[in-house]
């Protein structure tokens, strides 16, 4: 595995990748084995070399392959009021996209 990572945006959310790395991320359109480009990259170190983004780095992109399209692990919330006894309980599964991430890239 090499030491080259960079750091993107999607979903709201950052990740630190590197080649190889599967990251589970907010659902993404697309077909399992098809393929996806980041261009949202925030951080690159390529080689040892560091380049920081204002917000973004620019020519920069992480490809990756969709893996899997799935869900999360179930999340419980529950509301209790003393004295009435009333109970609401409800959960919720997030839908979330699996990506292996194939390159990055700094032109």
């Amino acid at each position: 595995m090499t030491t080259d990572y960079a750091i993107i945006n999607t979903g709201g959310k950052q990740y630190r990748v590197r080649e190889g790395d599967t990251v589970d991320v907010e659902h993404l359109e697309g077909e399992v084995g098809a393929g996806i480009t980041f261009d949202r990259v925030l951080m690159t170190s390529i080689g040892g070399k560091l380049s920081i983004g204002v917000p973004a780095v620019k020519d920069a992109s992480v490809s990756g392959e969709i893996a899997e399209q799935g869900k999360s692990d179930r999340v419980i919330s529950l509301r209790y009021k003393n004295k009435t006894r009333q109970r609401i309980k409800r959960g919720h599964r997030q839908l979330v996209t699996s990506v292996t991430i194939k390159s990055i890239s700094a032109e």
